[in-house]
């Protein structure tokens, strides 16, 4: 009897346990669009409201490079994620992370942007030559646009250099003669620095990144993060908040949302043959 009462108590005390390291402590990734620097400075406000809504202690995990944070999300390492919707479709399938939410009134469109003193006036003139892109599989600054260029014949030189703004600073530089991007990473470089890019080309429009779950995440604490996300969309007092991250506010989504995605045929973090 006394053995019986020991393992009930163990086996409380471990429930307990667990429902506390779960209810106190979830790790959240950021697709690194952009440098580490900016995405803490830009995101830890907005992390710190949803903490404190949910009452959940969200740890913002910042990835080094997009590669590393693939990795990340294949061994199901972030209880949260910030994923382009190319990630959501594979990694919905192969780890089962769960869509939660989206930018509010978005869709997402890849651009090419050159040097705004550059000769080229068309996606014609950068055939035969090297265009910097984030990683082989950012959705909207490599894959939409390096699929649009082979349907129009334009031969071209991937060159990956890890984000965005490592995008922006190569063609700046004149490193490479255009580069693959994103209008609201574009948007979050400094006036400066965007006075000196052309945006040359606009893709047609995707459904936007997932803020997603992974499995192990429960239905109360996915309520929990859904409803301080929804409160913050209604909540003027803290619109800079969004202002930071260049949303206008969440919605709550699905995974079939993205089944414009799954509707291209891409299936694994291979780089595609388009």
């Amino acid at each position: 009897m006394f053995q019986a009462a020991r393992r009930i108590f163990a086996f409380f005390a471990l429930a307990l346990f667990a429902s506390f390291g779960a209810c106190n402590t979830l790790t959240l990734g950021i697709v690194p669009q952009q440098s580490a620097k900016k995405l803490a400075e830009t995101w830890q406000p907005l992390i710190n409201y949803i903490s404190e809504h949910a009452d959940i202690d969200v740890v913002f995990k910042i990835a080094k490079d997009i590669p590393t944070f693939e990795q990340r999300l294949a061994e199901g390492e972030y209880d949260i994620a910030y994923m382009n919707p190319f990630h959501f479709v594979v990694f919905n399938d192969s780890v089962g992370y769960r869509a939660l939410a989206r930018q509010k009134d978005k869709r997402i469109k890849g651009i090419v942007v050159v040097n705004a003193n550059s000769t080229i006036t068309s996606l014609d003139d950068l055939n035969g030559k090297q265009i910097a892109f984030p990683s082989p599989a950012a959705f909207a600054a490599t894959i939409i646009p390096s699929a649009y260029l082979k349907q129009q014949g334009v031969i071209f030189t991937p060159r990956y250099v890890h984000s965005h703004d490592s995008v922006y600073l190569n063609v700046q530089r004149g490193f490479f003669n255009a580069g693959g991007g994103i209008i609201r990473t574009l948007n979050g470089v400094d006036e400066n620095t965007r006075s000196a890019f052309r945006v040359l080309w606009e893709s047609d429009g995707y459904t936007p990144h997932a803020i997603a779950t992974h499995p192990r995440i429960t239905k109360t604490q996915r309520e929990a993060l859904l409803d301080a996300l929804l409160t913050l969309s209604e909540d003027k007092d803290n619109h800079q908040l969004l202002k930071n991250i260049g949303f206008k506010g969440f919605m709550s989504s699905a995974d079939e949302d993205w089944d414009d995605v799954r509707a291209l045929g891409i299936t694994s973090l291979a780089r595609p043959q388009l």
